[in-house]
C-alpha cells in the first residue's frame, strides 16, 4: 500500500525522542560533543538561516557524510564517531524525522530530533545565524 508524506514521517520518528529547542540548548550546555545537523538543501537554509553551531548536510547526502566505508573524502569526520549525541533539524521537524532515522539505521546510538525545527528555536529567541555555504 502507498503511504503518505505523513505517514513516513510517523514512521521515521518511531523510537527516535524528540526535543525542544530549550532541552536541545541544554543538551549542549551539558555536553559541548553535541552536534545539530540541518538537513536542508542549501536554498532552503538560505531562506531562513541556520541554528548558530549547527553544521548542515542535506538529507540526500547523509548517509554518504556519516557512512566509515566509503572513501575519506566522501565522508565528514564530525559523523565518525556512532556515540556523539547528535540533533537532526530542518525548518519544522518533518525532514529531520528522515534524517535521523538515517542515522539511527547507520547505528548511532543517541539520536534526537529538534521539535519544530528552526523556527521553534528562532521563535524561543535562540540564535540563528545566515546561511554562509562555505
Amino acid at each position: 500500500m502507498a503511504k503518505t508524506f505523513g505517514q513516513l514521517v510517523s514512521e521515521a520518528k518511531e523510537n527516535i525522542p524528540l526535543v525542544t529547542p530549550e532541552e536541545a540548548q541544554k543538551m549542549i550546555e551539558d555536553n559541548p560533543n553535541t552536534l545539530i545537523v540541518d538537513v536542508r538543501d542549501a536554498w532552503n537554509i538560505r531562506e531562513t538561516g541556520i541554528i548558530a553551531g549547527a553544521i548542515p548536510i542535506s538529507v540526500g547526502m547523509l548517509a554518504v557524510r556519516a557512512d566509515q566505508v566509503l572513501p575519506e573524502s566522501y565522508r565528514d569526520q564530525r559523523l565518525q564517531d556512532r556515540t556523539r549525541p547528535i540533533i537532526t533539524a530542518c525548518n519544522v521537524g518533518a525532514i529531520a524525522s528522515f534524517g535521523a532515522k538515517t542515522l539511527k539505521d547507520m547505528g548511532f546510538t543517541d539520536v534526537y530530533i529538534l521539535d519544530g525545527g528552526t523556527k521553534a528555536w528562532k521563535d524561543e529567541g535562540l540564535p540563528i545565524k545566515e546561511f554562509d555555504e562555505k
